[in-house]
């Protein structure tokens, strides 16, 4: 988030979020906004066959689901995946300070355009057909694979099973057996051989 937003929030109200609840879900009229402060919030929507996709992986001076700044309601759920503090802006407010300061609004407008811009970026590695397309182009973008028990949150980011995902690891290990890297508990683009051939997405 641009930093001449922060002060926004300075003397909004703050509250604690335990893991796995939710900041708002989707169809919930958009009241308030929210920026988190510390710790760390998905924004998740569901397929109607049941399969979760992560929309962001939101952190510290993030503002949640900006473009709801502008909608009736929620598109997507913002859940807790660690405990998080957040600040929380009557929606009128934060409309009328953007319409009345023009340096916030151009503020806002490029943050905006920040998510936009990583909005397309997801939405083209989720294009490629195959599984290890989709991981070689998530790992160019500057991510690493997290600990193992959170492999299925990098799945529902890709747009795929978790089974396919620890399908290509598993052949990527096998094709190329780990010097030490992949031993440990997180692992980074360095550490994960790139493809040499390919996984279809199921």
């Amino acid at each position: 988030m641009h930093q001449a937003l922060l002060p926004l929030f300075a003397g909004s109200r703050s509250f604690d979020l335990p893991v796995g609840e939710a900041v708002f879900l989707t169809g919930q009229r958009v009241e308030t906004i929210f920026m988190l402060r510390s710790g760390q919030v998905q924004l998740q929507r569901h397929t109607p066959h049941g399969a979760r996709l992560i929309l962001q992986i939101a952190g510290a001076d993030t503002v949640l689901a900006e473009a709801s700044a502008f909608s009736e309601s929620y598109h997507c759920d913002a859940v807790a995946t660690e405990r998080a503090t957040l600040a929380a802006l009557p929606k009128p407010a934060f409309i009328a300070a953007l319409r009345d300061d023009p340096d916030l609004a151009l503020a806002w407008s490029a943050t905006l355009a920040r998510s936009v811009q990583s909005a397309r970026v997801r939405a083209e590695i989720r294009s490629l057909p195959k599984v290890a397309e989709r991981l070689d182009a998530w790992l160019d973008e500057g991510h690493g694979l997290p600990e193992k028990g959170r492999w299925q949150d990098v799945a529902a980011e890709l747009g795929i099973t978790r089974e396919a995902l620890y399908r290509e690891l598993a052949r990527r290990r096998k094709a190329n057996p780990p010097a030490g890297a992949l031993t440990q508990e997180r692992m980074t683009k360095h550490d994960i051989p790139q493809s040499g051939a390919t996984s279809p997405i199921r």
